[in-house]
């Protein structure tokens, strides 16, 4: 059998749906993944029971999050978008969004993440209330790791504002170490007793490099938009960065004054629509100060929306100021790109540099970069 028809054959398995399994079986692994998805949803067609199966209760809740997840993953993103449309208004699959306690029972993780951002803009209310706890608890669990990975990194080393063991008094941190010892304080003798001393690392705060991260808010980018959204906090504590986060789809949002807190600068994205990477880069251009000192970071893959040529204009505009221009196609822990990769070799030719990272490459790549 040719493959083209063996393709045709799974697609054909597909839609028939497990009934053929018999005839027709899956052999594929992503395949038979699919099939689950999509059985999950259309065999309510067949009515609950046959769904169930003997003895069944239903699809429990936390199998609607693992379903919408498989779906995301699986599934091109059009494809996606119906599968999801057909769940809430088709077959009313809308535990997620109507049930506060059943929100509450799942595990928080960043798959779950990824759905509650995905649906966010149809829930309210005390459920709207959970979800944002929810992206709360898992930003901090992420900015927690996060943050280690930037110490360890050279960035880390770089940055001087990181607390000193070194008992030296031109080291001395005095208002953290009278915040730390006020409970110490002895009233009868009107003297602080110091139990903790704290000491900063010798830190030069003038003339910072201006990072600006430039994030596509397109669904296909969710995992690369948390972990951006999460960079931007974490930059926006070192003191020799001067951070902007900018996000688009075909228009540009300044989040800038979010930008040490990723919790809320996630619940203001608004994904889908299209991409106008040349009009948020060209916004972006409009933000920097110091062209030498300054890192424009743009988070996307690639797939312009408009005319490709104004997207190389204002990225040749964009490096010949002196700025740097990185497009990350990926930023997340597995860096598996999925981009234009077309676009991706001419804006390298043009001199920016084009790859996917996790967030400890990219703070070792921007310690690299200023280091010169």
């Amino acid at each position: 059998m040719a493959i083209s028809d063996g393709a045709a054959l799974n697609r054909w398995r597909l839609v028939l749906g497990k009934e053929a399994e018999g005839s027709m079986p899956l052999r594929d692994l992503r395949l038979s993944r699919m099939d689950d998805a999509l059985d999950f949803l259309y065999s309510r067609e067949q009515g609950e029971d046959v769904r169930q199966g003997p003895g069944g209760s239903g699809a429990s809740s936390p199998s609607v999050a693992h379903w919408l997840s498989e779906v995301r993953t699986l599934f091109p993103k059009e494809t996606a978008e119906v599968l999801q449309r057909h769940a809430l208004d088709r077959y009313q699959l809308t535990e997620l969004l109507s049930d506060r306690e059943v929100l509450e029972s799942m595990e928080p993780n960043q798959a779950l993440l990824e759905t509650v951002l995905s649906l966010k803009h149809m829930m309210k209310g005390t459920v709207l209330e959970t979800a944002r706890r929810i992206v709360d608890k898992v930003v901090r669990e992420l900015t927690k790791k996060m943050e280690q990975q930037v110490r360890t990194s050279a960035l880390g080393k770089l940055d001087r504002s990181s607390r000193s063991s070194v008992p030296s008094i031109r080291n001395l941190d005095f208002k953290r170490t009278v915040r730390a010892n006020l409970s110490h304080y002895d009233l009868e003798n009107r003297r602080l007793v110091l139990e903790k001393v704290h000491f900063n690392g010798r830190v030069k705060r003038y003339n910072p490099w201006q990072v600006i991260l430039c994030v596509d808010e397109s669904g296909s980018m969710m995992s690369s938009i948390i972990h951006s959204a999460v960079m931007a906090g974490i930059f926006a504590k070192m003191p020799m960065l001067d951070t902007k986060l900018v996000i688009f789809d075909t228009s540009v949002v300044d989040l800038s004054g979010y930008v040490d807190d990723p919790v809320q600068a996630l619940m203001s994205i608004q994904l889908g629509g299209g991409t106008d990477i040349a009009g948020a880069l060209r916004y972006c251009e409009s933000l920097i100060t110091k062209p030498h000192r300054t890192m424009v970071v743009l988070v996307s893959d690639l797939c312009e929306g408009g005319p490709k040529q104004n997207l190389y204009g204002v990225s040749r505009d964009i490096i010949e100021s002196g700025a740097k221009l990185i497009a990350l196609t990926a930023l997340d822990e597995s860096a598996t790109p999925a981009y234009d990769r077309s676009v991706g070799q001419t804006l390298a030719d043009l001199g920016a540099w084009v790859g996917a990272m996790t967030p400890g490459r990219l703070a070792d790549f921007m310690a690299q970069v200023m280091r010169g």
